[in-house]
């Protein structure tokens, strides 16, 4: 593969979402051990494997249809995209998001095999929804629903999934770590809707910070800050009250993001906030590790 074209493959990949599919995985397995001392690792290697393979296809799509509904103009604030910047051709950006759908849906063979029925529940709409976020009929990045399918596929059903792929279980404190993971994670769509908002109005992209307004958009990167620091006190009422210091990142770093989004004008300034939201992403993840005592096998 040529140079130019592995760089702009990279690009469209867009490396610095990717602990929105890893973070999931890997709590979602740490708290499987925790609560069964179970952990099988190729049910986990598949796991992560799907769950980064629809990611990366969710991010080609993005960038083809984006480019073609003339979402990335000449005015974007974010990183570049690589079809419309002519980097790669649509068609060739659509081709690749369809082979990693192909890793997904192979990934997806090895889990059914474990886990069954559950499994095509969990896989068919994370993948139709790949395309669906920013294509088809409702696209729901175009409709306001972005934070919303996020917290949902990233949190609940990635992170919940990942505790039945290694136990056969749907336990409640696997609904409550995805709940915090969905936030956090949302919030990196937050910021990035928020950076976007004015070139968003005149494409007719409408994310929640074009339907409600700067203010509001603000408001619901505090509320989802907030919303994931709290639940942490759930914890103490499962019986697990040390999981409860994962949220210690989110109340240091979440108090810089919220201030920068209040303080900063919307522009290249945001770049560095997203960074920080996936940072603190990670953080979350890896506190989760060590409060929950697990070392890997």
């Amino acid at each position: 593969m040529p140079a130019a074209t592995l760089h702009a493959c990279l690009l469209a990949a867009r490396p610095k979402t990717l602990p929105a599919a890893i973070v999931p995985v890997w709590v979602g397995c740490v708290l499987a051990w925790k609560l069964s001392g179970q952990f099988d690792p190729w049910l986990a290697g598949g796991t992560l494997g799907g769950s980064l393979a629809i990611q990366i296809a969710t991010n080609f799509f993005n960038d083809a249809i984006d480019s073609h509904k003339g979402a990335d103009t000449a005015g974007r604030l974010g990183p570049t995209r690589v079809t419309a910047s002519g980097l790669m051709s649509a068609r060739l950006v659509l081709g690749w998001a369809l082979a990693f759908l192909l890793l997904a849906f192979i990934c997806g063979i090895l889990l059914y095999q474990a886990r069954g029925w559950p499994i095509l529940a969990i896989g068919v709409p994370s993948l139709f929804l790949a395309y669906g976020y920013t294509g088809g009929p409702f696209p729901l990045a175009y409709r306001g629903l972005g934070e919303v399918f996020v917290i949902l596929f990233f949190g609940f059903i990635a992170v919940a999934g990942s505790v039945f792929i290694q136990t056969g279980t749907w336990p409640a404190a696997a609904w409550l770590l995805g709940w915090q993971v969905g936030l956090l994670s949302a919030v990196l769509i937050s910021i990035n809707n928020l950076r976007d908002r004015a070139e968003d109005a005149t494409t007719g992209k409408r994310t929640l910070a074009v339907r409600c307004g700067q203010q509001a958009a603000v408001a619901v990167i505090a509320l989802e800050l907030v919303l994931a620091a709290a639940a942490g006190g759930a914890w103490l009422a499962l019986g697990q009250g040390a999981l409860a210091a994962a949220g210690l990142p989110v109340v240091v770093l979440g108090w810089r993001i919220l201030h920068g989004v209040r303080t900063l004008p919307p522009g290249p300034g945001f770049n560095r906030l997203l960074a920080l939201g996936g940072v603190q992403l990670v953080l979350f993840a890896a506190v989760f590790h060590l409060a929950a005592g697990w070392r890997w096998p």
